[in-house]
């Protein structure tokens, strides 16, 4: 079973400090001293906010994850209990999108060297030029794999509404709930 990362919507006040903190630790530069036309701000979980909840929706890694069975171009994996998506290999054609359950995949524009790629073939009209269409790929929470402290937004969120929910934690879980349950089953008989 994957770990992955789950919020409490009673703590979650819709900061969006989560979100902020996920475009820093996937960025190579400053987004704090960049100009805002030069930050790509594309933060792999998404802040939801109603009149009566706000809370942070992203992937949780499934075992058996829709989105790569999904995907034609075999781009989303299971690496190491992460599910990640290949952006050199995703050909944006939004079927991920459609397969994961909790709507925690979006497209971005891809980027190489802080330039946005461009579909070469597929041409748009902007300002009037034809020109060539960025290409677009997946984006997801990939755990801020590789991160020392873990994914960022666990670590930042000033009310600590985020988890980290461990696979051994969630089995010894599961096995107490068992448990409590052929208790209060044995005590009815």
């Amino acid at each position: 079973m994957n770990n992955f990362v789950v919020a409490d919507p009673n703590k979650c006040i819709g900061c969006r400090t989560c979100e902020i903190a996920c475009v820093v630790a996937h960025s190579d530069k400053n987004i704090f001293t960049s100009e805002s036309s030069e930050i790509e701000f594309y933060p792999r979980l998404s802040v939801v906010k109603t009149a009566k909840v706000s809370a942070p929706i992203q992937c949780r890694q499934c075992e058996d994850a829709p989105c790569a069975n999904v995907c034609p171009n075999n781009c989303i994996t299971n690496e190491n209990g992460v599910v990640l998506i290949n952006k050199s290999t995703c050909i944006g054609c939004k079927t991920c999108l459609m397969a994961c359950p909790l709507g925690a995949i979006e497209l971005v524009p891809e980027f190489n060297n802080e330039e946005k790629v461009v579909q070469h073939g597929l041409k748009v009209v902007h300002d009037g030029k034809l020109c060539f269409k960025d290409k677009m790929v997946g984006n997801k929470c990939d755990l801020c794999n590789g991160r020392e402290n873990g994914p960022a937004c666990v670590e930042v969120c000033p009310t600590n509404a985020f988890k980290i929910v461990k696979s051994d934690e969630l089995h010894k879980s599961i096995k107490e709930k068992r448990k409590q349950s052929a208790l209060r089953l044995t005590n009815m008989g």
